[in-house]
């Protein structure tokens, strides 16, 4: 991309020797060794009481940039000898794609754009091109088949990969799919995945092989402070040489030599930007900022194009879908398309922050590399600044360009000093380009045209407003009414009912989008409370059986066109000896309802399931208020699932109506949520299995006003040993 047609000159030599032979510090910088944050301290000195949060208007920032960039060579120089710091994994030219990492998403499975259960087939030529369409497209993408629907049974973490649509196989067919269009892929690891069944095996050898077996490039270290180099070595014994991208902060700082990327996050938005520490320590460490929760990511965008660092674009958190309003989406889309154009420059060991700039509130960086400078601008104000922006040192023959707006630009030449005079709009961004005689760069003038259709938009023309996507409660079709309850089934009467539930999700807290939306709400959020006039029904007094299952099959001849994991546990075609009465399981939603298809009914209604499991009286559990232990299975605390108790065995758990099996045995399917990205369903009364070790496992609800809410994909990973049914018929 950049070509010189004559040698480098001793631009380096002479930066040195202005970092070493400068004017004497006046602003003393001290920074610790010991510090285990993401961000430096920046310049400035606040001032004190009673302005320290009031006054930042006092700070002398600009006058003490010099001193902070000096104090802070010295503080690097150091401390990368502390770390026994060396660089020969940024090196490798296996893993140099992460230095062009400039945006990653994490990627649920789930995500209807990424799998089409209908076809059966994955369709990652979607995904890509929604991406590409809104903001510009991704590098490097994070699938995530793990959480948060782990612990709903006893699959680990690489039980749930062999479980997706295809198996491996399947797997390594997306991937593939995703290096057709360029994007790199990572697969996840989960240190805290100590309670289900257990690998046999180090999670770093279990993900190494994963890894070859399926193409992928990179290893995402979920809550790791620094992915373990046991993981890059068991990939490099294997041939497959890994990017590590650690989640949180790298705390042990000596693994910044094989972490050659990693997510940063919680960046202090301040009047003054920051600095990332491990990109100033290591300017080849790729950073991709996230912000998930994040509905204004302009500061999040100002900070990567600061740092001349990367963004995680992750938008389907959980199934949540938090997507980037349409000004941050274009934001990203010019970043992306300026930091990708000048690769090379974003990771110049030469990268000086804090520029001196001309405007209070405008702050730049400078990005030099082989005869070329990028110089990225923020505008921390609210309001736009127009005028002279910044002063750059100016070399007879140098060309400028203003690669934001994508034209050429003339500067007022004074002093030695090129002075620019271009609009930067509120909370906005400016990009220069400085070429140096003899520099090239291929690509230039089809890269100008670009930016310049693109500023043809202004960002403050588009909507910084984000909205809650809407969902849709699948249907359900009547039965033919029945006038009395069917064998085996309880009448329930009608009566009103206060509908009242909360999502057991971990994450999400209360914002607008989490959990369900149900008919009379105008969005999805956790807490729900409805008054309901309820028609009369039929439910099951007990979860369906293997024995009943058993006789669906027999007499229907149902075969799911996705057979992988259906009744899983079943031998030779029949459920185990001993098996008869207790709940069917290993039966995805769509399987439950063919068997109530066939058997003239229907799933229930998940406030049908409620009002038959509470009455009106809006207890806590079915037979009362205070939990008994008599009244439901033991709890299964061990890393194996073992069987469901007889859906009889505990009569004392009856509710009102005389309903069984409610709570604690398995969890029983009732409704489906769909939205444009997300398939999901809900969950009634928990299950007896409990994996230990973590509280990112599945979370129970054995409490009447609390519901699961399980991702759905595709049969065979949706299909648990802890998920059973019970239907309902319409009453005449």
């Amino acid at each position: 991309m950049i070509q010189r047609n004559d040698p480098p000159d001793d631009e380096q030599a002479s930066n040195d020797q202005a970092d070493n032979l400068g004017p004497p510090v006046k602003t003393e910088y001290k920074f610790s060794h010991v510090t285990t944050g993401r961000y430096l301290p920046t310049p400035g000195k606040a001032p004190g009481w009673p302005f320290a949060e009031i006054g930042h208007w006092k700070m002398d920032v600009d006058g003490t940039f010099d001193d902070w960039i000096a104090e802070l060579i010295d503080w690097r120089r150091e401390h990368l000898t502390r770390i026994g710091y060396d660089d020969a994994n940024y090196r490798r030219p296996e893993l140099q794609w992460a230095q062009r990492n400039f945006v990653h998403a994490q990627m649920m499975v789930e995500d209807r754009y990424f799998y089409d259960p209908q076809a059966g087939r994955y369709t990652v030529d979607r995904y890509l091109d929604d991406l590409e369409q809104r903001y510009g497209g991704i590098d490097s993408v994070l699938l995530w088949y793990v959480y948060p629907n782990i612990g709903i049974d006893d699959r680990n973490q690489f039980d749930l990969a062999r479980d997706l649509p295809g198996g491996i196989e399947g797997l390594r067919g997306a991937v593939a799919d995703f290096h057709r269009r360029g994007v790199r892929v990572f697969l996840p690891t989960m240190p805290w995945d100590n309670g289900t069944r257990e690998q046999g095996q180090s999670d770093w050898q279990a993900i190494a092989e994963l890894v070859k077996a399926v193409g992928a490039d990179g290893i995402n270290g979920d809550t790791y402070n620094g992915v373990p180099r046991a993981f890059i070595d068991a990939c490099d014994a294997l041939g497959s040489p890994v990017v590590l991208q650690p989640e949180s902060t790298i705390s042990a700082e000596e693994a910044l030599i094989w972490n050659v990327q990693s997510w940063g996050k919680k960046a202090p938005n301040e009047p003054v930007p920051p600095v990332a520490k491990f990109k100033w320590l290591e300017p080849r460490h790729m950073i991709n900022y996230e912000n998930r929760w994040g509905r204004d990511r302009n500061h999040d965008l100002q900070y990567i194009f600061f740092n001349g660092i990367g963004y995680n674009a992750w938008e389907n958190v959980w199934g949540i879908w938090n997507q980037l309003t349409s000004r941050d989406a274009e934001s990203l889309r010019r970043i992306a398309s300026i930091e990708r154009m000048f690769a090379p420059c974003m990771v110049s060991r030469d990268w000086r922050p804090y520029l001196h700039t001309l405007q209070a509130g405008v702050f730049a960086s400078r990005f030099p590399h082989d005869g070329i400078t990028l110089v990225t601008m923020v505008n921390r104000n609210e309001y736009e600044v127009t005028g002279e922006q910044i002063a750059l040192p100016h070399v007879e023959g140098t060309r400028y360009f203003d690669v934001w707006n994508g034209t050429g630009i003339e500067p007022r030449l004074s002093l030695g000093k090129a002075h620019f005079d271009f609009t930067m709009e509120g909370s906005g961004f400016g990009a220069l380009l400085a070429l140096a005689p003899g520099a090239l760069c291929d690509g230039l003038d089809a890269f100008l045209t670009r930016m310049r259709a693109l500023a043809a938009t202004p960002l403050r023309s588009l909507s910084r407003q984000w909205k809650a996507i809407p969902q849709q409660l699948v249907a359900i079709a009547a039965t033919q009414p029945a006038i009395s309850a069917l064998e085996g089934m309880v009448t329930i009467p009608a009566g009103d009912f206060d509908f009242v539930v909360g999502g057991a999700a971990i994450e999400g807290q209360t914002w607008e989008g989490v959990d369900v939306q149900y008919p009379w709400e105008s969005s999805a959020r956790r807490n729900h409370r409805h008054h309901m006039r309820m028609a009369a029904f039929h439910i099951d007094r007990t979860p369906v059986t293997n024995a009943q299952y058993l006789q669906f099959v027999e007499a229907s001849s149902y075969r799911p066109r996705d057979t992988h994991n259906y009744l899983r546990h079943w031998q030779n075609g029949a459920p185990p000896k001993g098996w008869d009465n207790k709940p069917v399981t290993w039966v995805a939603l769509e399987d439950a309802r063919a068997y109530a298809q066939w058997a003239g009914k229907r799933l229930p209604r998940e406030w049908e399931w409620q009002y038959a499991a509470q009455g009106t009286d809006g207890r806590r559990y079915p037979w009362g208020d205070a939990w008994c232990e008599d009244a439901v299975p033991a709890t299964n605390r061990g890393r194996r699932l073992c069987a469901p108790d007889d859906v009889d065995a505990h009569p004392s758990g009856a509710s009102p109506f005389g309903v069984l099996d409610l709570v604690g045995n398995v969890w029983q399917w009732t409704d489906e949520y769909l939205d444009e990205h997300t398939r999901a369903a809900i969950l009634r009364g928990g299950s007896a299995y409990q994996p230990q070790t973590s509280h990112w496992y599945f979370p129970q609800a054995y409490r009447l006003d609390q519901h699961g809410k399980l991702l759905l994909m595709a049969p065979c990973k949706d299909r648990s040993g802890s998920v059973g049914f019970r239907c309902v018929v319409d009453a005449d």
